[in-house]
């Protein structure tokens, strides 16, 4: 993998915000969900300890295949009882976790055709 880019200033701000501020999860469980997500869309291995249970499937079907995601996932998680905010943050949090990884291997590929992009 090649170094990491820098982010643009306001991509590295949503992604502060969305790991330290205040939320319905914990902060550890937010940095265990984003780290988990981008392990499954090519980033490095996350451990999945760290991930509450009821969420690692959801978090693994949001990062690898987020199309096939459905209102029943949604109910599921509530009925487990988690509320909606939460729920909605796991969401999130899987996204951009996912979508970094993805933008980070993007860039990698780019660099091994043309090291001047790296």
């Amino acid at each position: 993998m090649a170094n990491k880019v820098e982010l643009p200033d306001k991509v590295q701000v949503l992604v502060d915000n969305a790991l330290s501020a205040v939320g319905h999860t914990s902060r550890g469980v937010r940095r265990a969900v984003v780290a988990r997500a981008a392990a499954f869309a090519g980033g490095p291995d996350a451990d999945e300890a760290d991930v509450p249970e009821v969420f690692r499937s959801f978090v693994e079907k949001v990062a690898r295949h987020a199309y096939k995601t459905t209102d029943e996932d949604f109910v599921e998680l509530k009925r487990a009882g988690h509320c909606e905010d939460e729920v909605f943050e796991v969401t999130v949090l899987t996204a951009i976790g996912a979508s970094l990884a993805r933008f980070q291997r993007g860039l990698d590929l780019l660099a091994e055709e043309d090291p001047s992009c790296a």
